[in-house]
């Protein structure tokens, strides 16, 4: 069974830890005012690195949270996204000490520029797919494109990116179980790329089955939250021991 790397989640909305149910605002759950002490608890159980979402900046266009992200940042490496629309706003994150940073909507909407980046930059970006019937969705998955997910996570790889972020959006928050045949099927046709599963692990069970699937890489949010299994558990659920 191939370890799976599991990346903590850490969504922030106005400052404070949340969950959303599929991507709407008006479905928040907030877990936390404490971003920090949350991201503290997360490296000590043994997270090597942390998905942080700016889901103000993913809303409105332009990245927030940008004090939160610092306090988190000087805790543990950090992925990170959210209204990164731009060139100036990548590089100003990456100045920031954030170690990767996700593109969604500026790679879907204008890749012919997004990939014609500097491979140094590249190198340091996930890109988002985030898919509904097969269709990518972006500006915080507001908007639905004609945009085939394969067809942007392909380019994403044949590019340099650092990794392909897959999260099937009718899955995501609601615990339904991981998108596993979805998400394995990507990261066969990527591989060796990093393909990491987002949306819908609820149980143990699920992180096993990414494993056995051979995805290289889950991220994992309200399970944790809400108390169905520890960082440390998932840990060893996914192999990565």
């Amino acid at each position: 069974m191939a370890a799976v790397k599991v990346y903590p989640a850490i969504d922030l909305l106005d400052g404070s830890v949340v969950r959303l149910r599929e991507g709407r605002r008006d479905s928040a759950v907030v877990y936390s005012r404490a971003p920090d002490e949350v991201a503290r608890r997360f490296a000590a159980a043994g997270a090597t690195r942390l998905h942080v979402v700016d889901l103000d900046g993913a809303f409105s266009g332009n990245a927030r949270n940008l004090g939160a992200l610092e306090r988190i940042r000087a805790v543990a490496p950090v992925q990170f996204g959210g209204g990164v629309r731009d060139e100036a706003t990548l590089r100003r994150l990456l100045d920031l000490g954030v170690d990767r940073v996700v593109v969604g909507t500026l790679a879907a909407r204008d890749g012919d520029a997004f990939f014609r980046l500097a491979p140094s930059l590249l190198a340091r970006t996930v890109v988002a797919v985030d898919a509904r019937d097969g269709r990518v969705a972006v500006a915080g998955w507001q908007e639905a494109t004609a945009l085939d997910a394969f067809d942007l996570a392909t380019r994403a790889v044949e590019a340099g990116c650092a990794a392909v972020l897959f999260t099937d959006i009718a899955r995501d928050g609601t615990g339904a179980g991981a998108a596993v045949e979805a998400t394995a099927r990507l990261a066969r046709a990527l591989h060796p790329a990093e393909v990491i599963a987002s949306g819908g692990v609820a149980a143990l069970a699920d992180l096993r089955a990414l494993a056995l699937a051979g995805v290289p890489a889950c991220v994992v949010g309200r399970a944790l939250y809400e108390g169905a299994f520890t960082v440390e558990e998932a840990i060893v659920a996914a192999g990565a021991q």
